[in-house]
């Protein structure tokens, strides 16, 4: 996951996460030159943060994680 300091939407996809017990490693934007710019790449220009990625599927943001766990997809996207 993409995130970065100060981040509602990071901080709730996090715990959405936790109570799944999804382990997950964060990639924060701030930390380093290119690495903002590696996300849009990977996100297909998207360049609100957080970006999710399962592997190399990329989910989207915090709505769209949402969205899955609330349909009970989000299993199914992990395998």
């Amino acid at each position: 996951m993409y995130s970065g300091p100060m981040c509602n939407f990071c901080e709730a996809a996090k715990r959405l996460l936790d109570r799944n017990n999804l382990k997950y490693e964060v990639i924060d934007v701030s930390s380093g030159d290119g690495v903002r710019d590696e996300m849009i790449k990977k996100s297909n220009g998207k360049r609100t943060i957080p970006q999710i990625f399962f592997d190399d599927h990329h989910i989207g943001g915090y709505v769209e994680l949402r969205e899955l766990e609330k349909t009970g997809k989000l299993e199914e996207n992990l395998k």
